[in-house]
């Protein structure tokens, strides 16, 4: 069932292009000339990361509401640090990576220690990051080195390397999920966490790192965002709905929003679906406000289909 849901997904991306070029294509336009191609790649790269990420926490039960404030703190981290010093690219990339750890660290305690529902522990974490970046900050801050903007930059022919950064780490969480032992217990927690603790998986451990992947992830698209943008910004993450977005992605996907079923590969196609509406839409120039209309069409479509196969699954069973 998991695999037919991320096929579909793929399949919908598919008509989405075609139909998509043709109508960019009477409008005058080309939907996969250079600089399309590369806009709608660097689009899906900064939301897939956190997108990834979110599908550890969601597969094992979870959410994380927090990830765009700290796509923003860290975006601030990042630049400040790096303060436009080559040689200080390192320790910002260290420093960004043991923040957003540590705030995945935060929730995963309060969700599992504090016994908070996992959607008001994260979106009071994000509310707490949110108070302290709209009392820091009025505006963009730091800058970055030329060197580290090649990241937000430079490509391989049409391919951004930003993709390639988001493909990598698709790979590895591909990986993590479906060859290690921790994957097979982040599955099981999000199954049935009851029955996994029986079967002597320590769950408050298992949801804990997967929301400190979730959060690093969420870093790693802050240093992204650093490098697209040449400094930190306090809103980045919160303007770009990396939140919802990432979410919407995950459950077009066809990861399963109770946890227990989904993966990696389903998650890229609903980014990647994500950034060929998105992309249409700008070729268009059709209102934005129609955009989300339509997005979020599309999400209850896929749901709705989506649960309909499982009743008559389950009814044939």
């Amino acid at each position: 069932m998991s695999g037919m849901r991320e096929r579909g997904v793929w399949v919908a991306l598919a008509a989405t292009l075609t139909i998509g070029g043709l109508l960019v294509y009477a409008d005058g336009g080309a939907l996969f000339g250079q600089s399309s191609t590369v806009s709608m790649l660097q689009r899906a790269a900064g939301l897939g990361i956190v997108a990834i990420g979110q599908t550890f926490a969601i597969l094992a039960g979870s959410l994380d509401l927090s990830v765009g404030f700290v796509i923003s703190l860290t975006s601030l981290i990042a630049a400040e640090t790096m303060a436009g010093s080559n040689g200080m690219v390192a320790p910002a990339i260290l420093a960004v990576l043991a923040v957003s750890a540590g705030i995945g660290l935060v929730n995963g305690l309060l969700i599992t220690k504090l016994r908070i529902n996992a959607f008001i522990a994260t979106l009071g974490v994000g509310l707490v990051i949110k108070g302290y970046l709209e009392h820091g900050y009025a505006g963009p801050a730091g800058s970055v080195p030329a060197s580290f903007q090649r990241l937000g930059y430079d490509r391989i022919g049409p391919i951004p390397m930003s993709f390639l950064l988001m493909v990598a780490v698709a790979v590895v969480s591909w990986v993590v999920l479906k060859r290690t032992r921790f994957g097979h217990h982040v599955l099981a927690v999000g199954g049935d966490v009851d029955v996994a603790r029986l079967s002597g998986v320590r769950t408050d451990r298992v949801l804990i790192r997967t929301h400190v992947i979730c959060s690093l992830c969420a870093g790693i698209a802050g240093l992204y965002l650093a490098s697209r943008l040449g400094a930190g910004a306090p809103r980045v993450g919160a303007e770009g709905g990396y939140d919802l977005e990432s979410i919407a992605a995950v459950v077009l996907g066809g990861t399963v929003l109770a946890g227990g079923r989904g993966g990696v590969a389903g998650t890229v196609g609903g980014v990647a679906l994500l950034a060929a509406i998105d992309s249409v839409f700008n070729q268009l120039a059709i209102d934005p406000f129609f955009k989300q209309v339509v997005r979020g069409t599309v999400i209850i479509a896929a749901v709705a289909v989506y649960a309909l196969r499982l009743r008559r699954k389950e009814a044939l069973a």
